[in-house]
C-alpha cells in the first residue's frame, strides 16, 4: 500500500482563524467612540427616521446603517454586538486576501499575505469598530477576486459560464459602492485589468462585459452619490485639505502604526520588484485609490486615512510575494515580527479608538458619575451640543432612559432626521424649574459655568452655583444647583 497523502488545509483557513482570534480579543475593551455612537443612534431608529437621516446628513453611510438596524434588531446593541459584524467582515477579508493571492501568485504568497493582514493593527482597529470600513475592505477584495475570475478563460467542464461570473462581479461592485463610496476608486485599477485581459484574449468580449457590469453600480449607487454630494460640505467640514506630507504619513495612518506601515511598504515594494509587470493589479489597487483621493482631497474635504483602509489587503498581496521568495520559517518569522511591532498599537486601540490616543473621551465615566449622584428631578445640559463629540448620545447609550431630564431638548435627532438635537431658544424659561442640573462639557474646565457660551450659559449662571466638579478624560461633569 502507498503512503497516505496528508490533505492540505484550505489556504484561506489559517488567515481567517487568526484574524477571528485577534479581532475577538478584548473586542469590547474600548468604549464606543463618537463615530460608533453615530452608528448606534442611526441603527436604533425606526426605519422612517433612518430614511430621513439619509436624506439630511449621512446618505453615504445609509445602507450600512440599514444593515446595522437589522442586525441590532436581532443581536442587541451591546458594544460587542455592535462590533461583531466588523469582526466577521475582517475575517472574511483575510480569507479572501489569501484566496486572491493564491490565485494570482501561488499558495504560499496567498497564505503569507493573509497572515500578514491578520496581524496588522488596522485589521484589529477596523475589525473592532461599528463602522463600514471592515465590510468595505472585504467587498473590495471580493470584487477584485471575482473580476480576476471573470476575465479568465472558462475551464472545460465548468458550469459557471462568463455571464454568471460577471454577474457576481457586478453584484459585489454595487454592494461595495453602497457600503463605501470612496472604495469605488478601485474602478480604474479594475479597468486596467479588463483592458489587459482584452489584449491577452482578443477573441473575448471582455470590455463589453466589464461595461455591462457597471450598470448596477450606476443604477444603485448613482442616486446615493448624488444625494451624498449635496451633503459633502456639512458632513466633512472637519477635514483639512490634503498636503504632500499626508502621503508620506499614509502608511502609518492606515495601518495604525508607523513602524508596521513602513515594514509593509518595504515588503510590498520588494514584492512589486520581484513581480515586475505581474504586480499590475495589486499595485494599481493601492496607488490609484490613494492618488485619486489625494487629488480630490487637495481641493475638497475628503482626505481621511481610514477611508483608504480597503487598499491594505492589496499591499499585503505584494508583501506576500516578497515573503514567498524565502523559506516558510523565515517568512513566518517576518509575519510574527510585524505582529510584535504592532503590539503597542494593538494595546492602545483596545483602550480607545480616539485619535490621538491621548484624546480619550470617557463617555462611560461621565455617565457613571451622573448615575451615582442623580435624583429623579434632576436635569442635564450639554455644551456644546452641535459638535461632533455627541455628548448627548454618549450619555444616552450608557444610561438609556435612566438619564436626567433633557430640559433644553425641543426635537430629538431622530425627529429632526439628523445626528443633532434642537434645543430651546429661550434657555432661561426652559431651565426655570430645574433646581439641580448636571452639566456635561467637552474638555477640561475648572470653572464649568463660565465655559458655557451664549444664552444657555447666562441662564445657567443666573442664581446657580457649582456644587461639585469631576474631570473624566476628555470631559467635565459638574453638578449645578440653585
Amino acid at each position: 500500500m502507498g503512503a497516505r497523502t496528508v490533505p492540505q488545509l484550505p489556504v484561506w483557513l489559517p488567515p481567517a482563524l487568526l484574524t477571528l482570534a485577534v479581532t475577538l480579543t478584548d473586542v469590547a475593551g474600548a468604549q464606543l467612540w463618537r463615530d460608533e455612537l453615530a452608528t448606534w443612534s442611526a441603527a436604533t431608529r425606526p426605519l422612517g427616521d433612518l430614511v430621513r437621516l439619509a436624506g439630511t446628513i449621512d446618505a453615504a453611510t445609509g445602507p450600512y446603517y440599514l444593515l446595522m438596524h437589522l442586525w441590532v434588531a436581532g443581536a442587541g446593541d451591546s458594544v460587542a454586538a455592535l462590533r461583531l459584524p466588523a469582526v466577521l467582515a475582517m475575517t472574511t477579508a483575510a480569507a479572501l486576501t489569501a484566496l486572491l493571492g493564491a490565485r494570482l501568485y501561488g499558495r504560499s504568497a496567498g497564505l503569507l499575505a493573509g497572515l500578514l493582514f491578520a496581524v496588522l493593527p488596522s485589521t484589529s482597529r477596523y475589525g473592532q469598530e461599528a463602522r463600514p470600513y471592515a465590510l468595505a475592505t472585504a467587498l473590495a477584495v471580493l470584487a477584485t477576486l471575482l473580476l480576476v475570475v471573470a476575465v479568465a478563460p472558462v475551464p472545460a467542464g465548468r458550469r459557471a459560464g462568463p455571464r454568471i461570473r460577471w454577474a457576481g462581479y457586478a453584484a459585489a461592485l454595487a454592494t461595495l459602492g453602497l457600503t463605501h463610496l470612496v472604495a469605488l476608486t478601485l474602478l480604474p485599477a479594475h479597468a486596467v485589468v479588463v483592458l489587459a485581459a482584452r489584449r491577452r484574449y482578443p477573441d473575448r468580449r471582455i470590455v463589453g462585459a466589464g461595461l455591462l457590469a457597471l450598470v448596477p453600480v450606476v443604477l444603485l449607487v448613482g442616486p446615493l452619490l448624488w444625494v451624498a454630494h449635496g451633503q459633502h460640505a456639512r458632513q466633512l467640514d472637519w477635514v483639512d485639505p490634503a498636503r504632500p506630507g499626508d502621503l508620506a504619513a499614509l502608511a502609518g495612518s492606515v495601518t495604525q502604526s508607523g513602524v508596521v506601515g513602513g515594514l509593509l511598504v518595504g515588503l510590498a515594494a520588494l514584492g512589486a520588484a520581484v513581480l515586475g509587470r505581474s504586480a499590475l493589479l495589486p499595485g494599481l489597487a493601492v496607488l490609484l485609490p490613494v492618488l485619486l483621493v489625494f487629488a480630490v482631497g487637495a481641493v475638497a474635504p475628503l482626505w481621511v486615512p481610514r477611508y483608504l483602509v480597503f487598499v491594505v489587503p492589496f499591499g499585503c498581496l505584494l508583501a506576500g510575494v516578497a515573503l514567498a521568495g524565502v523559506p516558510l520559517l523565515p517568512a513566518l518569522t517576518v509575519v510574527a515580527l510585524a505582529g510584535a511591532l504592532g503590539l503597542p498599537a494593538q494595546a492602545a486601540l483596545r483602550r480607545t479608538h480616539e485619535w490621538p490616543r491621548s484624546a480619550l473621551v470617557d463617555y462611560a465615566g461621565a455617565a457613571q458619575i451622573v448615575a451615582d449622584g442623580q435624583r429623579p428631578t434632576d436635569a442635564v445640559v450639554y455644551s456644546p451640543r452641535e459638535g461632533w463629540l455627541f455628548l448627548d448620545l454618549g450619555l444616552a447609550y450608557h444610561l438609556g432612559d435612566h438619564r436626567p431630564q433633557d430640559v433644553l431638548l425641543t426635537a430629538s435627532p431622530a425627529r429632526r432626521g439628523d445626528l443633532w438635537a434642537a434645543e430651546c431658544t429661550r434657555p432661561a424659561r426652559c431651565l426655570a424649574d430645574a433646581d439641580r442640573v448636571w452639566l456635561v462639557l467637552a474638555g477640561r474646565h475648572d470653572d464649568p459655568l463660565a465655559a458655557v457660551p451664549g444664552a444657555k450659559g447666562t441662564a445657567l449662571r443666573d442664581g446657580r452655583v457649582v456644587e461639585q466638579v469631576w474631570h473624566p478624560p476628555g470631559l467635565t461633569v459638574a453638578l449645578v444647583r440653585r
